[in-house]
């Protein structure tokens, strides 16, 4: 056993601790070290200047260390607490995860619209400071190595092109398009020369990141012409993964293995829940109107508009700010550390939608939300408030500032790099729930655009499993019964019941075309959540508190479901 001094009660106290908390804090360091990228989105310091190695002798390196770290897992000692156990599963699971990538091959096939590399080296500098100079020198030396990823990245699909392995032609074409932004003047990049002089005038890394930003700019669109004109020539046709690499897929986002044909089942019975309560709420929000007539009324009425981003990011504040003022201790633990959140507008190019950043390691960088918008307002409210609560609090940013919190109790790698989407997605849309359970969804305007949300979640199911299993659409639905699934009866889909736009209903079908098993985990988790909740009361009667609940389920972390299932039963 192993040990570190911590405070308690004022007094420094010895506190011995399974080896697995220090191979943990190892693992961390060697995960960081071989993704420098995803290190910086972390939020762990020290990598912010460097690039992963993408090619395929970096593979081959990162899967030698890997293996290495699971060898050093099956000689510890054997673990007896609860902490130490939950310490090594986790352990032992992520690295099988990791590990799992590259010997699946999965790099060879790491091309798409939303969760690749491509977005990675995209996205980075939205986590990186811009303050101290060394933020700056970091940011200048990333650039400048910024064509050699990019060529590294390009061997290795160039091997998946050779193993037949080339990603689908539609997440090709999605690929391109953001290189083609990524290499223009209004890329983040570019913009990080205004962020530099705003700052430094005319400081001593200006010539460096002028033409650091030039060669980078240069080695996007030189990426993209690659794809366009050399990778995409042997890109599928078929967006299908099939059933084997799906299921696989579920696995590593769920951590439980799903049964594909039940779970399609379901979906499809969530969606006709979600109509019939969608319907009752538009007959109560506007008399006599059905859904697609008050869906548009709240999109459109200028009353229940913002005039522009600025009005929305200020909207959106307003809400999460009471909402941490009036849970915080009374229904939410909620740690000194994270009570400051920010709210953003994310820059153009990225993908429609809302995402949560979480806070660095040290709590420096505050957690953040942020909304990719289309370029104009007006913009509805009625649909944000809800997402607002599942990225911002009691979602997200409660789930991550909890977790960052525990040191006493978790393996930092549980802390800062385990985030199962199962649990973590699952946890976010089970929040959207607790506050309409709370009455924080104060008009029927917000309660529709929940309902809103939750028929989105119910329809990736659907559209997810029946998609990449060309399973059929089942007969006596109301939706082309006996049909079989295309990109544009999905997207159809999406607008009819899920009333997306056309741009963001085909944003969202890209996105599940390229990422198999990912658009499921979010009504998938909230359905064991649930469970787990049924069968709390169940066992505590009127005994049962839903804080205590909620902060075990917290406690306990984004793992995987088969995982939080044992641990919440216990």
């Amino acid at each position: 056993m192993v040990g570190e001094t911590v405070l308690s009660g004022g007094y420094a106290v010895f506190v011995q601790k399974h080896p697995i908390f220090k191979l943990s804090d190892e693992i961390v360091d060697e995960l960081a070290r071989l993704a420098p990228d995803v290190a910086t989105e972390v939020g762990i310091e020290g990598h912010d200047d460097r690039w992963t190695d993408l090619s395929p002798d970096g593979a081959a390196a990162a899967l030698d260390t890997l293996r290495g770290l699971r060898r050093r897992i099956d000689e510890l000692p054997e673990a007896v607490s609860n902490e130490d156990r939950l310490a090594v599963a986790l352990a032992r699971e992520t690295l099988e995860e990791e590990a799992g990538f590259f010997e699946h091959e999965d790099n060879l096939r790491d091309l798409n619209s939303m969760a690749s590399s491509l977005q990675s080296i995209r996205e980075v500098w939205d986590h990186m400071g811009r303050t101290s100079d060394e933020d700056w020198t970091n940011i200048v030396y990333r650039l400048e190595r910024l064509p050699e990823a990019l060529d590294g990245y390009r061997a290795t699909l160039d091997e998946g092109r050779r193993k037949n392995m080339a990603v689908a032609e539609r997440q090709v074409r999605a690929a391109v398009e953001q290189c083609r932004v990524s290499a223009s003047a209004t890329s983040r990049i570019t913009r990080l020369l205004a962020d530099y002089t705003e700052t430094n005038g005319d400081g001593g890394l200006l010539t460096r990141l002028e033409a650091a930003v030039t060669d980078a700019r240069r080695a996007f669109s030189e990426f993209g012409d690659y794809l366009a004109y050399t990778y995409a020539t042997d890109a599928a046709e078929k967006d299908a993964v099939g059933a084997e690499r799906y299921v696989r897929a579920a696995y590593e986002f769920l951590g439980t293995r799903i049964d594909p044909v039940e779970t399609y089942a379901w979906g499809w019975d969530q969606v006709a829940q979600l109509r019939q309560e969608m319907a009752a709420l538009a007959a109560e929000i506007d008399p006599g109107s059905d859904v697609a007539a008050v869906h548009h009324l709240l999109k459109t009425d200028p009353d229940r508009t913002m005039p522009d981003s600025a009005a929305l990011q200020a909207f959106i504040g307003a809400r999460l700010d009471d909402a941490l003022d009036r849970l915080s201790g009374s229904h939410f633990d909620v740690p000194l550390a994270i009570r400051e959140l920010t709210v953003n507008i994310a820059p153009p190019g990225s993908s429609l939608g809302a995402y949560y950043v979480g806070p660095s390691e040290d709590f420096s960088r505050p957690g953040s939300v942020w909304w990719s918008l289309t370029p104009e307002g007006p913009y509805p409210v009625f649909d944000e408030v809800s997402t607002a609560y599942h990225e911002g609090f009691p979602g997200h940013h409660l789930q991550v500032g909890v977790q960052f919190s525990q040191a006493e109790k978790m393996s930092r790698l549980h802390r800062v790099w385990v985030w199962k989407p199962g649990s973590g997605e699952g946890w976010a849309l089970y929040a959207e729930r607790v506050m309409n359970e709370l009455g924080f969804f104060d008009k029927p305007d917000y309660v529709f655009g929940w309902l809103s949300a939750q028929m989105l979640r119910a329809c990736r199911v659907v559209i997810d499993i029946g998609s990449h299993l060309e399973l059929p659409i089942p007969p006596g639905q109301s939706f082309h019964p006996g049909e079989d699934w295309s990109f544009e009866l999905a997207v159809e889909m999406l607008e009819q019941y899920a009333m997306l736009g056309r741009p963001y209903a085909e944003s969202e079908i890209t996105r599940y075309f390229g990422w198999p098993g990912q658009a499921i985990s979010y009504k998938v988790g909230e359905r064991t959540i649930l469970d787990l909740r049924d069968q709390a009361q169940a066992r505590s009667g009127s005994r049962f508190e839903p804080k205590a609940f909620h902060a075990r389920l917290l406690e306990v972390g984004p793992v995987g479901l088969d995982l939080l299932r044992s641990e919440m039963e216990r």
